[in-house]
């Protein structure tokens, strides 16, 4: 059965997903760049932006697996870009240039409608509004059969974990300390449903795996 999937979203010790005062000249906020250090020295990430080298490894490994089986990707406005309220025009298209990696249909959850939009590379961004049940279902239809990736930022993550519907989730928690931002964790209690299922630290990350259960009567 397809699942919906989060995979390599970084973290800081002290919780924060994205620091302030996201633009754009700061995709992640004052300081959050440094929770995507990590990523920059695999062969994964220097492939991601066209350069060769990086280190091969567990990191490494880890980032390609999250590609593995997905055939659509959902994500929150705010990851998307910095415009915020209704679209002044249609001129942003997303942080990734004119070919985002995603390769898929992408949804795009805001509450303001825009056309789609179709980019190189197979990466189509489709805006939508409604539930986390209503998104999802459209994403797994469009992912014909396969999995779903939830790919950020932190408040659409909260929404699906709120509502139960992450199967996987795998954290990247950086050792760095940014204070102040958006954190991923508030509001949720002690996130009844879901446990820690793995653990592995690197020289660069601890990587935590929580899975979905259904506890027993």
């Amino acid at each position: 059965m397809p699942k919906l999937r989060v995979h390599n979203f970084a973290v800081s010790l002290d919780g924060f997903a994205a620091g302030p005062d996201q633009g754009p000249d700061a995709p992640l906020g004052l300081g959050g760049e440094r929770l995507h250090d990590w990523v920059f020295r695999t062969r994964y990430g220097r492939t991601m932006i066209g350069d060769p080298g990086g280190d091969p490894g567990p990191d490494d490994d880890i980032l390609v697996a999250g590609d593995h089986n997905i055939g659509a990707t959902i994500m929150g406005r705010n990851m998307f870009g910095p415009v915020r309220g209704d679209w002044p025009d249609h001129s942003w298209t997303g942080w990734w240039g004119d070919t985002p990696p995603y390769h898929h249909d992408t949804f795009v959850m805001t509450h303001y409608a825009r056309p789609a939009l179709p980019m190189k590379g197979g990466t189509t961004f489709h805006f939508v509004a409604g539930t986390p049940e209503a998104v999802l279902a459209q994403a797994f239809e469009a992912a014909q059969g396969q999995d779903v990736r939830l790919g950020g930022g932190a408040a659409a993550i909260r929404q699906f974990l709120a509502a139960g519907l992450i199967d996987d989730l795998h954290l990247a928690i950086v050792p760095t300390l940014l204070g102040v931002g958006e954190r991923l964790f508030d509001n949720l209690g002690n996130l009844p449903g879901y446990r820690v299922t793995d653990m592995l630290s690197t020289k660069s990350v601890t990587h935590v795996w929580l899975t979905k259960h259904q506890e027993l009567p």
